[in-house]
């Protein structure tokens, strides 16, 4: 209770801090320490509309180890953790998304992890918004926001927001969607590879929600919409972030990714995927066509033999985390650190905090 109220309230800090020197030493520290860093948060409370909220994100490829990099973090600063990762978000996805456990989710706050029904569709856009209002709230009690994550559009999109493009053209949508139902997916991806060949290289035909956007975008404005994605302009940042990017040699982290992979199949990832179809799950849904549940669902369809599907899972995956690597290599301000280079990460916050 101390800390809290030490953090929350600068008085109470300093009414504790002299009450309690005599007799807790240690005690002093930790509730000094803790001051100490969330008071940059506190002092500019005041002044938020001029003052961006400084915020800590960290990044990379899959497998890396952002977890318990991030939980080191959040436990130094007193943080909460807010989850950039668009498979993590949904409930039941819980070993193939190597979602956060039960002992990792207690020793900090979590947020923007297993609250969405696999059947609902999430966009970047919805992230950013969501992520936003729960930044914010974490940054009026006081504490650390920790962005965490490794779907790169999730956190470009919450700290510079997305392009701008027309409102909604309900009646070609309308049409869109009745074209859909009467003649599938497939038909429309083909569609798009006409107009938008770049869109339609990176939407899945199953992906009906991207689809469907990505078509009434050029129907609405005769542009693709690849074009206005291409021409997204980095402008002011919504939030003052100290952006960290782990990574390690190539070759160690496939290796890794590969235990990885063997771990997930000996905690029963087939049992999950087979228990979210006999739940009513489809294994044509968006987050069912991600890595790990594509796979599996390959296997239970009888399309590929489980060897073949484990080794397609390993090899799909070390391919995302270099298309990962790819993305952040873009990122502006961006720093690259090793994942036991916590102590090195803990002093530049410091820094940036102070």
């Amino acid at each position: 209770m101390y800390i809290f109220d030490a953090i929350h309230n600068p008085d109470t800090a300093s009414g504790i801090l002299s009450s309690l020197i005599p007799f807790y030493s240690l005690r002093n520290y930790v509730i000094r320490n803790s001051f100490k860093y969330c008071q940059p948060l506190l002092k500019k409370r005041s002044n938020t509309s001029v003052t961006m909220v400084k915020i800590i994100t960290i990044c990379g490829p899959t497998g890396i180890g952002k977890t318990s990099f991030a939980l080191a973090i959040a436990r130094y600063f007193n943080g909460e953790i807010i989850g950039a990762d668009s498979m993590q978000i949904y409930k039941y996805l819980d070993i193939g998304t190597a979602k956060p456990d039960k002992g990792e989710l207690k020793m900090a706050p979590h947020h923007l992890v297993d609250f969405l029904d696999p059947k609902e569709e999430f966009d970047a856009g919805q992230y950013a918004s969501r992520a936003g209002q729960v930044i914010n709230s974490i940054y009026k009690r006081g504490t650390l926001p920790i962005v965490v994550g490794g779907t790169g559009l999730y956190i470009r999109a919450l700290l510079y927001g997305l392009f701008r493009s027309q409102p909604v053209c309900e009646k070609t949508l309308s049409d869109l969607t009745r074209i859909l139902k009467e003649k599938g997916g497939l038909y429309l991806h083909e569609q798009l590879k006409i107009c938008d060949p770049a869109a339609a290289g990176k939407i899945h035909p199953n992906d009906n929600f991207r689809l469907i956007r990505a078509l009434e975008v050029f129907k609405t404005t005769g542009k693709p919409i690849s074009d206005k994605q291409k021409r997204h302009d980095f402008k002011e940042p919504r939030f003052q972030s100290l952006t960290l990017g782990l990574h390690m040699d190539r070759k160690k982290l496939y290796e890794q990714i590969n235990r990885r992979v063997d771990i997930m199949i000996n905690q029963g990832l087939l049992n999950e995927v087979n228990l979210l179809v006999k739940k009513g799950y489809s294994l044509d849904l968006k987050p069912m066509q991600s890595i790990g549940y594509r796979h599996m669902g390959m296997f239970l369809k009888g399309d590929i033999d489980f060897e073949e599907a484990v080794r397609l899972l390993k090899r799909d995956t070390r391919r995302y985390a270099k298309r990962q690597f790819t993305w952040f290599n873009r990122e502006p301000g961006l720093i690259w650190l090793e994942p036991s280079q916590t102590d090195k990460a803990l002093d530049m916050i410091k820094d940036f905090l102070t």
